[in-house]
């Protein structure tokens, strides 16, 4: 994609082996493909289980339809050269072409999933797993439903996904946009600064208290007396018990907002409780997501410091984890109930709620714990093999009928490959069968299958090899 003039070379990327020539992006290799369908399987498996279907979208849309959604991160938006057409970029989430696409076709009801490619020219980070190109796995719920039920289930498939994943330990945490809003406006936020002031907030996982005020106060013009009461707030964490008293707190219980925000939080924890996930779920009140679509309930999951280290050097047996800090979201959401309205000619809303998966982040810390040896890349069952010369034709004949009864198999391309290289070859690639021919076996009608870990051999009937592939190879 398009790139800036003279742009800076980041340190990050020049220790990526095989990062492409353009900053921000990379290419992989088979092995790490391997990983990463594997957990691309593990996500879109989740999002069937819970119903949902799947759609896509173009990878540009009209630059107004991305202007104004994403707040002090519009500015990483890839515009596309004015060719004298339409003015087009690069998509920066899947949320907003969602919520266009529901809008276009006058959908009021989707549970969709959507996995595909996103852009934005951010500062890379390569080693920690932050492109300029990326994969996105978000689901989403729309429709008019009862409260907290869908967001419930959204916050269940991420409990669901990163435990698969057995990435290591997890809190996921939520909040309220309209707690923030209300928790703004009881400390003294002008109402023009409220969008402004959040986007700072959000930053807290990257900055310390003291930073994220100086930027409040200096750079956004806030009082301090305000910054100092939203510090306060910010620093609270819980579950169900802090939803209940901030509802009887003084300055909280005069806002409207806050306390609709509340009762939902309240009643998300009910719903969590019966799911069986409030042990790795927190009620953050730091948390606040800068992008400006979101309307109600956001949620964000991060890896414990103490996981993410162990995952990563697990391989070097040096798990020396310090204490357990987050290190970056995995995946994140929320409700975002106005954002359809916003492409819809009459203003009709849609109310929709979502998360999106950070698998980019997911990926580096597999690909840090698989053992490169045990990353098979290909998933043939079977090498069709010969032990004389001139069998080229009877290999091409057997290796035939295997792939018309849908078996995955494979044949050296010689006429005349020596026994032992067909063999060491299986070894190498991990095919765990192989069918071997010669002129005996061809006599018998017989096939001597050869399982490649014990190097124990028997003849199997022609009438009986395809069945008995699928014995051993499909369990």
């Amino acid at each position: 994609y398009w790139l800036p003039h003279g742009e800076i070379c980041y340190k990050e990327d020049a220790e990526q082996k095989n990062d492409n020539k353009q900053q921000g992006t990379r290419d992989y290799n088979p092995k790490q493909m391997a990983i990463r369908e594997k957990v691309f399987n593990t996500i879109i498996r989740c999002f069937k289980r819970h119903g949902a279907e799947t759609i896509d979208t173009p990878v540009f849309e009209l630059k107004e339809t991305l202007t104004g959604k994403y707040g002090e991160d519009s500015k990483l938006i890839y515009d596309l050269k004015d060719q004298g057409g339409e003015l087009l970029s690069l998509r920066y989430d899947l949320t907003v072409p969602f919520a266009r696409y529901l809008a276009m076709n006058k959908i009021t009801n989707i549970k969709r999933y959507h996995i595909a490619k996103v852009y934005r020219r951010d500062n890379p980070a390569m080693t920690r797993g932050r492109y300029r190109e990326f994969y996105q796995c978000d689901f989403d719920i729309a429709g008019q439903y009862d409260a907290m039920i869908p967001d419930a289930e959204c916050l269940k498939i991420v409990h669901e996904i990163l435990n698969e994943l057995d990435l290591g330990d997890f809190r996921i945490k939520v909040n309220d946009r309209r707690i923030l809003d209300g928790m703004f406006a009881v400390c003294g936020v002008p109402d023009d600064k409220f969008r402004t002031i959040c986007s700072t907030v959000d930053k807290l996982d990257k900055m310390s208290w003291e930073d994220v005020k100086k930027e409040m106060v200096n750079e956004k013009g806030l009082s301090e007396e305000a910054a100092d009461q939203i510090g306060e707030y910010v620093s609270m964490q819980g579950g169900m018990d802090l939803a209940e008293r901030l509802l009887q707190d003084h300055k909280m219980s005069q806002s409207k907002q806050a306390c609709a925000g509340l009762s939902d939080i309240k009643l998300l924890f009910k719903y969590l409780q019966l799911f069986h996930v409030t042990d790795k779920v927190v009620f953050d009140l730091s948390l606040a997501r800068g992008l400006d679509y979101y309307t109600g309930v956001i949620y964000e999951a991060v890896l414990t410091q103490a996981s993410a280290v162990s995952a990563a050097n697990e391989a070097q047996n040096c798990a020396n984890a310090e204490e357990s800090v987050s290190v970056g979201s995995v995946a994140g959401g929320g409700r975002y109930d106005g954002l359809v309205g916003m492409f819809d000619p009459k203003g009709r809303r849609v109310p929709c709620v979502g998360v999106s998966i950070g698998i980019e982040r997911i990926f580096s810390i597999m690909e840090q714990k698989a053992s490169p040896e045990k990353v098979r890349t290909t998933e043939v069952q079977i090498m069709v093999a010969s032990a004389q010369k001139n069998l080229l034709e009877e290999r091409l004949q057997l290796i035939s009928e295997l792939w018309n009864a849908g078996i995955k198999a494979e044949v050296m391309y010689k006429k005349n490959p020596k026994l032992l290289s067909q063999l060491q070859y299986c070894e190498e690639a991990g095919i765990p069968l192989v069918a071997i021919l010669g002129e005996q076996e061809l006599k018998d009608g017989v096939v001597k299958l050869r399982v490649v870990a014990t190097r124990e051999e028997v003849d199997i009937s022609r009438a009986d090899l395809i069945s008995e592939i699928k014995r051993r190879t499909e369990a």
